[in-house]
């Protein structure tokens, strides 16, 4: 039977310090895998590892700007070096990017949506291939948004992104399946995180009540479980997927 346990695989998590890349790196150290730790944010992202090591699970912390190139690349070599390989990456990072299409700063907007959404998401694929056609369950698990299936008003610069994310993760699939390495996409809906944390408890509710099954906001380790159960070994027959974890969001019309 094929393995539903990551313990001792070593998995990248970018955007581990808040959020649903939080959620993601805590639920793969409690299930025993090597956590690289990768964020912007050095205080949050250290508190993070600090607490996971606290509760017996092994982590470690990269500081990192994921607009830089060289930055990404060198810091997956450290990671393979620390760990002796990578079986899994994460790509959760994320930003906020809203513009109107006539607004002045659009284009700065756009590209550093597209910056940090997509084009750091295909680099750290890159970076960690090597490492990832040596692994028994090679997995990439990039993270898109349902805004990537059904856009906002004022955010084409992030449905755009998270679009390209969707269309990435399909062809790499297509390209990575003959060896056996697995790419798929996850599409949260509305999630309780920093980046939906300036929206009004009382607009939350209504929302949701308004557009989800479930009638209520999801938690990050909603989600995070489900990046997890796409990293298992046993998951070896799903890839190219797209899968929204949206409490019904896509589901319902009224």
């Amino acid at each position: 039977m094929t393995s539903r346990s990551v313990a001792g695989s070593v998995v990248i998590v970018t955007g581990a310090a808040s959020g649903m890349g939080r959620a993601t790196a805590e639920v793969f150290a409690a299930e025993g895998a090597h956590v690289a730790a990768i964020d912007i944010t050095e205080g949050a992202l250290n508190e993070v590892v600090a607490g996971i090591r606290a509760r017996g699970g092994s982590a470690e912390a990269y500081v990192l700007d994921l607009a830089d190139g060289d930055a990404i690349r060198s810091i997956v070599g450290a990671i393979a070096a620390r760990f002796g390989g990578v079986d899994a990456i994460v790509n959760n990072a994320g930003i906020s990017a809203f513009s109107p299409i006539d607004s002045e700063s659009y284009d700065q907007v756009w590209d550093r949506a597209f910056s940090i959404l997509i084009t750091a998401q295909q680099r750290l694929i890159r970076a960690a291939l090597p490492h990832l056609r040596k692994s028994a369950a090679p997995r990439i698990v990039n993270i898109a948004s349902t805004e990537a299936l059904g856009a906002t008003s004022r955010d084409s610069p992030y449905a755009a992104a998270k679009a390209a994310v969707t269309g990435l993760t399909r062809a790499l699939a297509v390209e990575l399946g003959p060896e056996g390495i697995t790419v798929n996409c996850i599409c949260p809906g509305p999630i309780l995180t920093g980046m939906t944390a300036g929206v009004p408890d009382a607009d939350k509710q209504v929302y949701a009540k308004r557009r989800t099954a479930l009638r209520r906001y999801g938690r990050p380790e909603e989600v995070a479980h489900i990046t997890l159960s796409l990293c298992l070994p046993a998951a070896s027959y799903i890839t190219g997927a797209t899968i929204p974890v949206d409490g019904g969001l896509m589901a319902r019309n009224a």
